[in-house]
């Protein structure tokens, strides 16, 4: 995330938190997202120095000013009029952010050698709330490398219990 992206970020979220918009504006941040993601060729005219300014900024209310709160929408004529546009996405991550943490939900990534069951997922999510005291979301994935284990990263956080860290400890202490 660029310093940028957070400066135009928090910039918005103050402006939605004292509207009490912030869901709302996060809503439709994630809409304008996944059509840009579905439409590059939006990015590449709302970036384009050869097209006027003001045709790109009318073409943003042409597509979004009947789908999005005002505030949203002049937040993206903002980012194409100081040539930010490109930052959007990182913007949209770091608004995220900025609610996920005044709403105390945190997330936390997982790895583990095997997909992790329903009721596995529910008891680390319940351990690792307990351990943070927010609300956290688990973002799952498998490596078949960690041969058994998981690997948390939360807030900065790294927890390896996975075998293969175990394995290399204990090589460690052989080596000595």
């Amino acid at each position: 995330m660029t310093e940028i992206a957070k400066e135009y970020a928090e910039a918005l979220f103050l402006l939605a938190c004292e509207e009490g918009e912030e869901k709302e504006i996060m809503t439709a941040l994630e809409d304008v997202a996944a059509l840009l993601g579905d439409n590059p060729e939006l990015m590449e005219l709302f970036s384009s120095p050869g097209i006027s300014l003001k045709e790109r900024q009318e073409t943003i209310v042409a597509i979004f000013g009947d789908r999005i709160p005002k505030r949203a929408l002049s937040f993206l004529q903002l980012l194409c009029e100081k040539g930010r546009i490109r930052s959007f996405e990182s913007c949209v991550e770091e608004y995220r952010g900025l609610l996920r943490l005044r709403e105390s939900v945190i997330s936390a990534r997982v790895v583990s050698a095997v997909p992790l069951t329903e009721d596995e997922i529910a008891a680390l999510t319940k351990n690792l709330e307990k351990k943070s005291g927010k609300t956290v979301i688990l973002d799952c994935s498998t490596d078949p490398s960690l041969l058994g284990g998981v690997i948390v990263e939360m807030e900065g956080t790294v927890m390896d219990g996975s075998l293969r860290h175990r394995l290399h400890e204990v090589k460690e202490v052989m080596n000595r």
